[in-house]
């Protein structure tokens, strides 16, 4: 079996945008849609997000540990790192969701407390997709058979990606799309906006310059990016803001609605930006919250008790989802 591959930040060109949502991301527990062409560091970046998340505690250890005895591919051995799930795009709703006539966890709660990868997205069942509204809302999933009812943990961050379009390359300047435009709006719709609705933060992943690239492999290993373990520095002092604030292990991303109130209180230059901008894209009241969300972790990295426009501004750069045409 190849080995699991774990990439560091700094071996990953460019993207600053991108690596910058993965922080974000992972300090606050957020969900995260990475969009761009083939070869632009996507699936690298998801999988660079391992390297950046808290260690975790033991209670943590002891739930997942359990959780994953129930599926029964541990052999009873303690899962010390955070779950890093990564289903093929042919998989089956029960096979995310869980099930089988003695109920058993499926992917989505093998993911919990870790992150759910899904790699490009529109590509799996469109049943599959709309699978994960329930748990996404709510961090748990029931399954329900005619002499039972099973309800099991789903409290993952989920991670995807998915191209401009069928082909790939919508947005490349150097090879042309072959897609017509009722493939590409065809395919944007595959995921619907209620699961979108569900994620936090929508980031663009350019494609590199074949010259950066060759620049940075003659390069001396020891210039050039910044690493994961000064980034997850960051986002370790970002979680314990949160938690001292809240007085539980609480991310910013799993605040209630009643919890925001309290915890993500908006001045007026910053409530005015909302509205606008709500109104401008049409955002309804769960995208709306989710921006504040996002928002307070952003004042968390830049170790502020309060929430100015500044963040608010930038929570909103990762709001709008770009769709292409031919």
């Amino acid at each position: 079996m190849k080995p699991y591959y774990e990439p560091d930040l700094n071996q990953i060109i460019g993207q600053h945008q991108a690596k910058r949502a993965l922080e974000i991301a992972a300090a606050g527990g957020h969900n995260l849609l990475m969009n761009g062409p083939p070869g632009s560091g996507k699936t690298m970046l998801a999988k660079a997000l391992r390297s950046l998340l808290p260690a975790l505690n033991t209670d943590e250890i002891i739930e997942i540990t359990k959780l994953h005895g129930l599926e029964g591919d541990n052999d009873f051995n303690v899962i010390t790192q955070r779950p890093f799930r990564s289903p093929h795009h042919s998989a089956s709703m029960v096979s995310l969701i869980g099930g089988g006539n003695q109920p058993t966890p499926g992917e989505i709660s093998l993911a919990h407390r870790g992150v759910l990868f899904l790699d490009e997205l529109p590509e799996y069942g469109r049943q599959a997709i709309e699978s994960l509204r329930q748990p996404l809302e709510d961090g748990i999933v029931t399954i329900s058979r005619a002499s039972s009812r099973s309800t099991f943990p789903a409290n993952f961050q989920l991670i995807a990606t998915q191209n401009p379009c069928p082909c790939g390359f919508a947005t490349d300047e150097t090879q042309p799309c072959t897609c017509t435009a009722h493939q590409i709006n065809r395919y944007n719709k595959k995921i619907s906006g209620p699961v979108l609705d569900r994620i936090d933060m929508i980031v663009e992943v350019g494609k590199i310059e074949q010259r950066k690239i060759l620049d940075h492999h003659q390069a001396d290993a020891s210039t050039g990016e910044e690493t994961s373990a000064r980034v997850a520095e960051r986002i370790t002092a970002g979680r314990k803001r949160q938690f001292s604030r809240q007085g539980q292990n609480l991310t910013n991303a799993d605040l209630s609605a009643k919890q925001l109130k309290g915890y993500c209180p908006l001045d007026t230059k910053s409530s005015q930006l909302l509205q606008v901008s709500a109104e401008k894209l049409n955002l309804s009241v769960r995208a709306i919250h989710k921006i504040i969300r996002v928002a307070r972790t952003i004042a968390d990295l830049d170790d502020s008790e309060e929430i100015v426009a500044r963040h608010l501004a930038e929570a909103l750069q990762f709001r709008k989802r770009t769709t292409f045409q031919v």
